[in-house]
């Protein structure tokens, strides 16, 4: 099942004429993170992907969507949590980074948050923890502490193929073997 996710303008001015934006919140374990709504381009079921030789240990490997070839990456892995041992709740959330497609493996998605910019709170140490350079910052819903990731920054985009819309990659090996691993 897709879920669609129209990107509108998801900057807003508050009733306090401060700036407001959109995420979506996904769990990881117990831990809840949230991305910006405008690098979502879709909500994915989880589907089995096709492993590619010499990928990094969080990517799990490649899906064909509607024939563009999409690298999906394992976020628990990427965070450092043991591999995920994907299930019928688990989702693909489809970003565009760089103008490249990517998807990230997730436990599940939680909710679409409205949040102030006066709400993000910096992350202690960032500058003495370069391991936290993925977050824009924290913030507290509900009472409970929520992540928000710059997925930019937890992947180094030199290493993702970039495929383009007929499913042919930049790079003429990694191209090839994607293409012959979906077909």
């Amino acid at each position: 099942m897709t879920t669609e996710v129209l990107q509108t303008e998801t900057e807003t001015r508050s009733d306090t004429d401060g700036m407001t934006r959109q995420y979506i919140s996904f769990t990881i374990g117990a831990e809840t993170y949230a991305v910006k709504i405008t690098m979502v381009r879709e909500i994915k079921g989880w589907i089995p992907t096709t492993s590619l030789p010499n990928a990094p240990d969080y990517m799990r490997g490649v899906i064909n969507l509607r024939g563009v070839i999409v690298p999906v990456f394992d976020m628990r892995t990427r965070f450092g949590r043991g591999r995920t041992e994907p299930g019928k709740t688990h989702v693909v959330i489809i970003v565009t980074l760089e103008e490249r497609t990517i998807g990230i493996l997730v436990d599940a998605v939680s909710d679409i948050l409205t949040i102030a910019a006066e709400d993000i709170l910096a992350v202690p140490d960032q500058d003495a923890n370069p391991e936290y350079a993925f977050m824009e910052g924290l913030v507290s819903v509900n009472e409970k502490m929520i992540a928000i990731v710059k997925p930019r920054m937890l992947f180094d985009m030199n290493k993702i193929p970039d495929m383009d819309l007929a499913g042919n990659a930049s790079d003429e090996n990694t191209g090839d073997m994607a293409r012959a691993a979906v077909a």
